[in-house]
């Protein structure tokens, strides 16, 4: 019987990549934190190399720490089309090829330490 655990890990990975709005970009490690996986920062990676061919996800709201895009290591055409998605959504980029992190980096889940709910009122005896 195969391991179901990969399977869910990528479900959760996939689940935070869809939340990230047009025009924004998340790093790696955001994504990884937001799943729950902390100190995995490679696994997203991992997960969206997985995704089928002309995958809805928008994968290409992901990228590295610092904007830098990373696909040309593995897809020169991958990483064009990337970037090329990225600037017909607004994300700008830097001479160096970077998107733009202040400009552009989703917000959502910057800070991933779970909140703590405040304690509840003590009921009150009638």
């Amino acid at each position: 019987m195969p391991d179901a655990a990969p399977e869910r890990t990528y479900a959760r990975i996939y689940a935070v990549v869809r939340r990230i709005p047009r025009g924004r970009v998340a790093t790696y490690g955001q994504v990884a934190a937001l799943a729950g996986l902390p100190h995995a920062p490679r696994v997203p990676g991992y997960a969206l190399h997985a995704l089928p061919e002309g995958s809805p996800l928008p994968w290409h709201r992901v990228v590295a720490a610092g904007g830098r895009l990373t696909l040309g290591k593995l897809s020169p055409h991958g990483a064009v089309t990337q970037r090329l998605r990225l600037e017909k959504e607004g994300v700008r980029f830097d001479a160096r090829g970077c998107a733009d992190m202040e400009r552009c980096r989703w917000s959502a889940g910057l800070d991933a330490t779970p909140r703590r709910r405040a304690p509840r009122a003590a009921k009150r005896a009638r």
